[in-house]
């Protein structure tokens, strides 16, 4: 599908975003593994966690939806059945990952698949942990999808400081851990996402400038009873495009405020962009606000790389950001989003000029001399079919001189089914 847009005046309303995507997965996945049922309110329609979803009652778990509320029956550590067919995680990285600790850790002899793209990211990151722990995977040419997982003796605790700050392989670790009768200790020096430590109840300890989360089957797991959160991820297009308009005004509703998912609010406050943040509270285990947003008058600066970690999704729109903020702005640090659904830095490099920015692609990062008179040109936008291409694409072609086309524009479902309409709602 191809997706014109128009320029637009004016953005201006209200949106309730999406689930959050991450959560809507770990509530998922941790929901099987616990004794009792759990009943998930506004879970994800995305297309990443339906996979997840559907790779669980692969597995036997008994699994009831009635519009956004899901129904899952626990079937504890020992309750999964062995699948008839493959899995198939779709585009999902999160699921593959994911599930892979908890199938690794059980030992149940399943094979989990996905789509092209999916195939061709590299899951020795995972495998290398897991075959320490005893657990039995092969991988086509030794880190590639399809993944087969077999039966083991059970599960070695290991300790494993993580490679890189990655929440997926965290989590992939210490959901196996949570199968051996020793714990499994991370340690994380560089702060990634917490949702798996805050969802599992797990125990943490500072250690260094970092903390150490052990799991193991002594631990119990609880049902995950609670109203999932708007994904932080889908808000940042909306606070970057309210900014970078001369009239915009747009407020998200129940914004997922999780400290490990906002470093993204930190970079545009310090650019100048003076978000409000208003009725704060908590659902569950995660912290929520509303957040209102408006015009601003940007400034580049140069993004702090230990913030890297827990913006990694936002980089490609606060990329659009930086192209309307006086100054040069600099990333650094940045060379994981070249293993993400398409080669990311690489992906909005060639969007950015042919959008008609100033641009020098790094090997980890991106220098981006930008303006506020920057006005971008219309154009015909690839998106390699990755969501967060083509959204970031949409709120530069909106802001452009002329009508331009998002190719692939469907994509934009794995994560954000709304989005398109959302963007007509908020141009009126």
């Amino acid at each position: 599908m191809i997706q014109t847009v128009e320029p637009a005046k004016k953005l201006a309303g209200k949106l309730e975003l999406p689930p959050d995507k991450s959560i809507s997965h770990r509530a998922a996945l941790f929901a099987s593994i616990a004794s009792e049922k759990s009943i998930i309110r506004n879970y994800s329609s995305a297309a990443d966690p339906q996979s997840t979803l559907e790779c669980l009652a692969g597995l036997g778990v008994s699994i009831k939806k009635n519009g956004s509320t899901v129904e899952i029956d626990g079937i504890g550590r020992d309750g999964f059945n062995t699948p008839r067919a493959p899995l198939n995680c779709g585009n999902s990285g999160t699921t593959m990952r994911l599930l892979a600790g908890i199938a690794a850790g059980a030992g149940i002899e399943c094979e989990l698949i996905g789509d092209e793209s999916l195939s061709s990211r590299t899951m020795k990151r995972i495998i290398d942990p897991l075959a320490q722990m005893g657990c039995r995977i092969d991988a086509d040419r030794g880190e590639y999808a399809p993944l087969k997982i077999g039966a083991h003796r059970g599960v070695k605790g290991i300790l494993f400081p993580l490679p890189i700050a990655s929440a997926q392989l965290k989590s992939c670790v210490l959901l196996a851990g949570l199968f051996g009768d020793d714990p499994t200790e991370v340690i994380e020096q560089k702060f990634s996402r917490d949702h798996t430590e805050r969802l599992l109840d797990l125990k943490t300890e500072p250690y260094g400038t970092g903390k150490i989360i052990r799991s193991s089957r002594g631990d119990k797991i609880p049902a995950q009873n609670y109203a999932v959160p708007g994904d932080f991820s889908a808000a940042a297009f909306w606070l970057v495009a309210a900014a970078i308009f001369d009239d915009a005004s747009i407020e998200l509703k129940n914004t997922g405020m999780n400290p490990s998912r906002i470093a993204a609010l930190t970079v545009l406050d310090e650019m100048g962009a003076g978000i409000i943040r208003k009725n704060h509270r908590d659902e569950g285990k995660e912290p929520v606000a509303d957040l209102v947003a408006g015009p601003a008058e940007l400034k580049g600066i140069e993004l702090d790389s230990a913030l890297v970690p827990n913006c990694i999704d936002e980089l490609p729109i606060l990329m659009v950001a930086m192209c309307f903020a006086d100054g040069q702005s600099i990333i650094t640090g940045a060379e994981e989003l070249r293993h993400k659904e398409t080669d990311r830095l690489a992906a909005m490099a060639e969007i950015l000029t042919l959008a008609g920015a100033d641009i020098e692609l790094k090997q980890d990062g991106i220098i981006i001399n930008g303006s506020r008179d920057f006005i971008p040109k219309p154009a015909a936008y690839p998106t390699w079919h990755d969501h967060r291409m083509a959204m970031a694409s949409a709120v530069l072609a909106a802001r452009s001189s002329g009508v331009s086309k998002i190719k692939d524009a469907e994509c934009t479902a794995i994560s954000y089914p709304e989005f398109w309409q959302h963007l007509q709602e908020l141009n009126q």
